[in-house]
């Protein structure tokens, strides 16, 4: 996963009203913004340094008395800051003193449900869950944000784009959320949109597959493998039978998909629905897209899991009945030689 620095998509932080903010930094005829990290237990003199070798501020000896007279010594506060070169002392003091500007990192692994993304931000953020929840159908948080989406699907569950973050630390839910769609869109290729049209898919459509790919994979080299079960199953008009639909139908993670689990009524559960669900089930990656966009061209119409993770594809059902008896048939158990008799 590679690491984002977003903060230059929002207008949330400011450096104590002084009209630069990560949201201004960077631009055109505007000043560049560095980060400086202020570690926990850090005196004044290292924060100073740090400002000096990161060219915040240029003379320590002069900014040090402005500093203790605005009582910075004690208020100091630890973190990552995104601060503009040049800025104001009054500001820069304001900021290291409240806790402006400092940023935060946020990873959101792939294949998480947009709940799942909820906890992390909990956990990693201070967010909390129940407001990153609400936001995820808020209007407002896709302002300016065409994802495609299917009429009167609100939620935004698939295109909260994993990877790992560095965000302001009092971003909110809907400026988060804002920013994870954004980031989706910049991923988004343009040949991506042209496949689409030989696919017969619709933008939508493609990423809900891709998310079930996502769930499904745990050894990557199968994945182009998976998608093209899944294609093939949709073009013959087989239901997809995606355990991980189901899981996503009952709203928690199962350790096993048993029987019983498969009787819920729910259009997102693929034993008894033909088609893809009604929407993603989890966050797809960029590796998880590509196979969606381009499955290995095999004939493939079965799959099933091995203890390693590792899949075993069939194209017939009998070899995939032999498949399961394979797997599922009892290992003998290596018998222990006695040792050699001594001399």
């Amino acid at each position: 996963m590679r690491t984002r620095t977003l903060a230059f998509l929002l207008g949330a932080v400011w450096l104590g009203g002084c009209g630069v903010g990560p949201s201004h930094c960077g631009g055109l005829g505007e000043p560049v913004c560095v980060t400086v990290t202020i570690p926990r237990g850090a005196t004044l003199e290292d924060a100073i340094d740090s400002l000096v070798a990161h060219h915040v501020i240029t003379s320590a000896s002069m900014f040090r008395p402005y500093a203790r007279s605005r009582g910075l010594q004690a208020s100091l506060k630890s973190g990552v800051y995104a601060l503009p070169a040049g800025a104001g002392w009054r500001h820069i003091v304001a900021a290291l003193a409240s806790g402006r500007g400092a940023e935060a990192r946020f990873t959101v692994r792939e294949g998480l449900t947009a709940a799942e993304v909820g906890e992390v931000a909990a956990r990693q953020l201070h967010i909390p869950k129940d407001s990153f929840v609400a936001a995820l159908s808020d209007p407002m948080a896709l302002d300016n944000i065409d994802l495609g989406m299917v009429p009167g699907d609100s939620s935004v569950e698939g295109y909260l784009f994993p990877t790992t973050y560095v965000v302001p630390v009092s971003l909110g839910a809907r400026n988060l959320i804002r920013l994870m769609t954004k980031e989706f869109e910049q991923q988004w290729r343009p040949e991506w949109t042209r496949r689409l049209d030989s696919l017969k898919m619709t933008r939508h459509q493609l990423v809900t597959l891709a998310s079930i790919v996502e769930a499904e994979v745990r050894y990557p080299p199968d994945r182009e493998y998976v998608a093209a079960v899944y294609h093939n199953r949709l073009r013959r008009g087989m239901a997809l039978q995606a355990d991980p639909t189901v899981l996503y139908a009952h709203g928690r993670r199962l350790p096993r998909v048993r029987e019983r689990h498969l009787q819920i009524r729910s259009p997102y559960n693929t034993y008894q629905h033909r088609g893809l669900p009604p929407g993603p089930i989890g966050q797809p990656g960029t590796a998880s897209l590509e196979a969606a966009l381009y499955p290995k061209q095999v004939a493939y119409l079965y799959f099933v899991a091995q203890p390693d993770g590792k899949h075993v594809f069939s194209e017939t059902y009998a070899q995939h009945l032999a498949s399961i008896r394979a797997i599922r048939r009892p290992r003998p158990s290596a018998t222990r030689r006695p040792p050699p008799p001594g001399p």
